[in-house]
């Protein structure tokens, strides 16, 4: 078997909850006829899908001829291809993820295996979910409460919220540091969850690394007694060392790995014990092998892994497939409750979402499909879909 072509496109749509929903999807063309479709991160909203695309179609002719069911290799190859271009961080190694996990698909689909077995078979036969509760146009502890109540209600046994984007009291739109106010405010909210949910439900906090070393390390002490599930990215992920210095101050769990990409980055943090629990994001830290390299490495550590995740269903059920392999799954990320469409962009095994978990595909490949006919209407900014 030998890869005929490689194409992308990015699709999405504002929501004005969501912070915005843009993926991009790369598929992989075969002269036997199979394809396999990937999805990778986009970097947020905006024009910024386009540079992930762009990368992806760059990488084309290095991927024409090659045989995909050699996987590592192919993935060795590009990363190495663009070791000076920058292949460990973004665009290239959001490209590089959605690749592997387009070529996983057919490798499974060509086998007529799942990919989870392809990876030693699964641990699980579902996959645990957390609630993002986002915070909303309101910021009261009630408020706070009641959203958490909501998720509790739908089977969820775990949330999270944010808490670094209140503006309540905020001292100044450059500086990160927490004043009295705002200090004061954020742990009220968190108060207000925990006083709803009791300490039956998990909770964890997420701070989108908007904080300074030392309100980061005052807030994790204060939130102690609340026990939570983690306090996520106190502080910004370029500092290591600072992250560790937090993790050492308090009992909080620590939790971190949005925007770390590829064992080696995940390596650091483990040399440094900088963190309790990693977040990687499987749709751009790598791909599907490399997901399940980073849980490993991180069980040698005795580290539990909670993927952050804002994937499609398909992007989401290539996350699964790694989470189903590994031991030490702690949780994945759902952030889509407020995305009407969100399940109408794939076809599979529906709903793909059910009383706070999803279901881990049998099916030969990822097991998930874009839907054509919707995918085609949600277009980014006019962009072409495949041929």
């Amino acid at each position: 078997m030998k890869i005929t072509d490689v194409q992308a496109c990015v699709i999405g749509r504002q929501e004005p909850d969501s912070g915005g929903s843009v993926w991009t999807f790369v598929r992989v063309y075969t002269d036997e006829g199979i394809t396999g479709t990937g999805e990778c991160n986009s970097g947020g909203p905006g024009y910024s899908g386009f540079a992930t695309k762009y990368a992806i179609l760059a990488l084309r002719e290095l991927l024409i001829g090659e045989n995909p069911f050699n996987i590592n290799l192919i993935y060795e190859k590009l990363r190495r291809a663009g070791r000076y271009g920058g292949a460990s961080g973004a665009p290239l190694i959001f490209a590089l993820t959605g690749i592997d996990n387009a070529l996983y698909d057919i490798v499974g689909k060509a086998l007529g295996l799942p990919v989870h077995t392809l990876l030693g078979g699964k641990f699980r036969d579902s996959i645990r979910l957390y609630a993002d509760c986002h915070f909303g146009a309101e910021d009261s502890p009630a408020s706070f409460g009641d959203k958490a109540l909501e998720a509790v209600a739908e089977g969820f046994s775990a949330v999270k919220f944010d808490v670094d984007g209140t503006g309540r009291g905020k001292l100044d739109a450059y500086n990160w540091t927490a004043g009295a106010q705002e200090m004061t405010h954020i742990i009220s909210l968190v108060a207000g969850v925990r006083d709803a949910i009791g300490f039956e439900i998990d909770l964890a906090v997420d701070c989108h690394g908007q904080f300074d070393l030392p309100s980061a390390i005052t807030l994790a002490r204060a939130l102690e007694p609340l026990r939570l599930l983690w306090l996520e990215e106190p502080v910004p992920a370029e500092n290591v060392d600072a992250l560790a210095q937090v993790r050492a101050a308090s009992a909080t769990v620590i939790c971190t790995g949005e925007n770390h990409y590829t064992r080696y980055a995940f390596r650091d943090l483990f040399a440094k014990q900088a963190c309790d629990v990693i977040m990687p994001d499987l749709a751009k830290a790598g791909g599907i092998a490399e997901g399940k390299r980073i849980a490993d490495l991180a069980d040698a550590h005795y580290i539990p892994i909670a993927p952050h995740n804002v994937s499609s269903p398909l992007g989401m059920m290539a996350a699964c497939h790694v989470l189903a392999a590994v031991p030490n799954f702690l949780f994945l990320e759902f952030h889509a409750r407020s995305i009407p469409w969100w399940s109408d962009l794939c076809d599979g095994e529906t709903p793909f979402v059910q009383a706070g978990s999803m279901t881990v595909s049998d099916a030969p490949g990822i097991g998930v499909e874009l839907n054509d006919a919707v995918a085609k209407t949600l277009l980014w900014h006019g962009d072409s879909y495949f041929d």
